[in-house]
């Protein structure tokens, strides 16, 4: 047997494995092209008020060229689904309204997150009671994770614009990424006076940053009337265990207006919108190609994508205060109960027609005869309490009684 060759030469299969561990530029340029739907909805997260910091990662190519096919086919840019399927009541006429707003759909979806202390409390007594109803006729009856209804009462902020969102750490940790970003990037810069990588990010921020800014998003984000003095419930539908209800003051917006989407008013996006769009696609094309001509350091590209595509993760399945979209509430109270017709009746009688508006969606088949007698009442009562307010406000108006007095009654 002769000796073994001094030097063992690595197959080409190796050499490239080594060499595509080393610098994996082509997995950068596929990356770019996976994950749009991500940045999409990040995109409806975020944008509408200026500035919307979604960082560059993966996905903003296959992003803008649905975006563009968006803008001109379906002539929209925010999605037109939603995470959480839900209703809109409108608390004086009853309207029902499937909801279509992205808003409206993420207000509902996290208000287990959000919600008042108060509202955790009453719901905890409710499931309790229920279990203690169910014990008497089983004693080793589970708790039961859903019971009756509760229905929390919010009226708009009168100290803050509706429509104008809070910032939150949502926003804040998209500034942050940005800047962590171009940290990362610089390093090549410093250690092989490699500029490439930056220009890349730098590029690729300015481009996001761009999309983000476009002024439909606020046009389709805020689709609604402003200044609203109708009750609004929003709920899940029957079987659900909360309802919320935003009162009209005259300081809210139209939540069934935004409800209605682009079906409400002519939210095309525009000529220029358009144009723009075409733009960026190029733009991103071209940052494409730039990406596939690097073959060195490679691997800070791929971390800063990497950062990217987490900070727009955390953004889609990130829970949001209303607020920070541009939903400012104040508590008002809570009511509930183990059957949920005792609820709504309870919910009546506080605000009379707001009780009613919910009946229907709550109890589609009709009700009993003890029922209707017990609605018939409270309409009764609440006409009665009507028309002495009414001739109070017109005794008022004829008497000298001080103008105070006249604000505080009616």
């Amino acid at each position: 047997m002769g000796p073994l060759p001094p030097t063992i030469r690595a197959s080409p299969l190796t050499t490239s494995f080594r060499e595509q561990w080393t610098n994996p530029s082509d997995v950068f340029n596929i990356l770019l092209l996976l994950g749009g739907d991500i940045v999409g909805k990040a995109l409806a997260q975020l944008a509408g008020s200026g500035l919307a910091p979604v960082a560059f990662s993966f996905g903003w190519v296959s992003y803008s060229l649905s975006a563009l096919v968006s803008a001109l086919g379906e002539n929209n840019l925010m999605p037109n689904y939603t995470d959480c399927r839900c209703k809109v009541i409108n608390g004086t006429t009853g309207h029902v309204i499937d909801n279509s707003s992205w808003i409206i759909s993420r207000i509902v979806r996290d208000f287990h997150n959000w919600n008042h202390p108060e509202t955790v409390k009453k719901t905890a007594e409710v499931l309790n009671a229920r279990w203690k109803e169910l014990q008497v006729k089983n004693p080793n009856a589970n708790r039961p994770q859903r019971a009756g209804l509760v229905v929390t009462v919010y009226e708009p902020s009168r100290e803050h614009s509706a429509g104008v969102p809070k910032r939150d750490f949502m926003y804040w940790g998209g500034i942050l990424t940005v800047f962590l970003q171009l940290g990362i990037a610089t390093i090549p810069c410093g250690l092989f006076d490699d500029w490439a990588i930056l220009m890349i990010t730098a590029c690729g921020t300015c481009i996001s940053f761009a999309t983000g800014f476009l002024p439909q998003w606020k046009t389709e984000k805020w689709a609604c009337r402003t200044e609203s003095n109708d009750s609004y419930v929003l709920t899940k539908g029957n079987g659900a265990q909360h309802a919320i209800v935003i009162l009209g003051n005259g300081y809210g917006l139209n939540l069934e207006d935004l409800a209605a989407g682009q079906a409400n008013i002519n939210l095309s996006a525009n000529r220029l919108t358009q144009i723009t769009l075409f733009g960026l696609c190029f733009l991103w094309l071209l940052l494409l190609v730039a990406a596939s001509g690097l073959t060195t350091n490679t691997w800070f590209l791929l971390v800063v994508g990497a950062l990217g595509i987490l900070q727009n993760i955390f953004v889609v399945g990130g829970v949001r205060q209303p607020e920070s979209f541009g939903i400012h509430l104040s508590y008002i109270t809570v009511f509930g109960r183990t059957k949920v017709m005792k609820t709504l009746l309870d919910v009546e009688m506080e605000y009379p027609r707001l009780g009613r508006s919910m009946r229907d969606e709550y109890f589609p088949g009709g009700l009993y005869e003890n029922e209707m007698k017990a609605w018939n009442q409270l309409e009764v009562r609440a006409k009665m309490d009507s028309n002495c307010k009414n001739s109070v406000i017109r005794l008022s108006g004829s008497s000298t009684w001080p103008l105070k007095r006249d604000r505080r009654i009616g």
